[in-house]
């Protein structure tokens, strides 16, 4: 098909609920997936205490890099939290790398993105009413004075949202840029060699000879920097913001 939703190409409609589409962003996403729970299998697959092979070390330096990762910003006490932020990690990461094999990344996906700002939505508010219970939840919208209600209830929603539009919006400008440099190292290819007299002009200014080398460079920056970075910030801002719903409690 051609339609495309932001961006991602719609293979088929489920015909229950209306006909849901199933988008490459979303096939991508469930392939990532499968790779991640097949990887943390053979990782952790006849695992031992002592004589330990080179394949439990790689597991075991994961395990304790995540441990250490979220116990040093949000303390022992949430140590529990390691494997969601864990998987949220490798998932982010993963999914904005799998455009150097040529396939939709989910992340160039808002829906994606969504998704998973939603989710956090949720376990930081299910924090904040386990912390201070639904009354204390609901009177956290008056302080510091109850005309503050409006702002402090449009700010709590806004949390997904801006957690959604920031990593999409930095994955989408690298894909952008980079698209835009390879146009325009087309046309300065063309202009450049078309200079040149005869045959040879004419064969060279067609093959846009600039595109080599300097992209890949740049897709240094995009591709592998700018993923892990954006992964690493979604997490922090999911530990920050789940740490500070329960900063109350901290503090008894």
């Amino acid at each position: 098909m051609d339609i495309a939703i932001n961006g991602a190409r719609i293979y088929w409609t489920l015909p229950i609920f209306g006909g849901i589409p199933i988008t490459s962003s979303m096939v991508n996403a469930w392939v990532i997936m499968a790779i991640i729970t097949g990887l943390s299998i053979w990782l952790t697959r006849g695992l031992k205490v002592e004589n330990i092979g080179k394949r439990q070390v790689v597991a075991e330096l994961l395990v304790t890099t995540c441990q250490n990762f979220v116990e040093g910003n949000m303390g022992k006490r949430y140590a529990h939290f390691a494997p969601f932020i864990g998987a949220l990690f490798s998932l982010s990461a993963m999914c904005s790398l799998s455009s150097l094999v040529g396939a939709f990344p989910a992340t160039s996906d808002l829906s994606t993105e969504l998704s998973w700002a939603v989710l956090v939505f949720v376990m930081i508010t299910y924090t904040k009413i386990k912390t201070n219970g639904i009354g204390g939840y609901l009177k956290g919208f008056t302080t510091p004075i109850p005309v503050f209600t409006p702002f402090n209830i449009i700010s709590e929603l806004a949390t997904p949202i801006s957690m959604a539009f920031r990593h999409f919006g930095n994955i989408v400008s690298g894909s952008v840029i980079s698209t835009l440099l390879y146009a325009a190292l087309a046309v300065l290819s063309n202009t450049v060699f078309g200079l040149l007299p005869g045959f040879l002009g004419d064969l060279l200014s067609q093959i846009p000879l600039f595109q080599l080398g300097i992209p890949a460079i740049l897709s240094i920056y995009f591709d592998l920097f700018g993923s892990f970075m954006q992964a690493f910030i979604f997490c922090m801002l999911t530990m920050l913001y789940i740490a500070n719903a329960a900063e109350s409690d901290d503090n008894e």
